[in-house]
């Protein structure tokens, strides 16, 4: 079975809100499960995708600090 998890994400959230997507977000991280890391990969994509360099710069040091 061949599963296309970008565009399963994209249409999941299509036509959701921002408070919809936020408690997504949310409730993945709080349940550690370990099932919703390829989802969250997927908005990390879209939130690098859609960032300048100075955001880039950003999230990378967020992330380098969390680790």
């Amino acid at each position: 079975m061949n599963i296309d998890i970008r565009k399963s994400i994209h249409d999941n959230f299509k036509d959701a809100n921002e408070s919809e997507i936020r408690a997504s977000i949310t409730s993945a991280i709080e349940d550690k499960d370990e099932i919703t890391l390829p989802g969250l990969g997927v908005f990390l994509e879209l939130l690098w995708e859609n960032s300048d360099e100075s955001s880039r710069e950003y999230i990378i040091s967020t992330i380098k600090k969390g680790i």
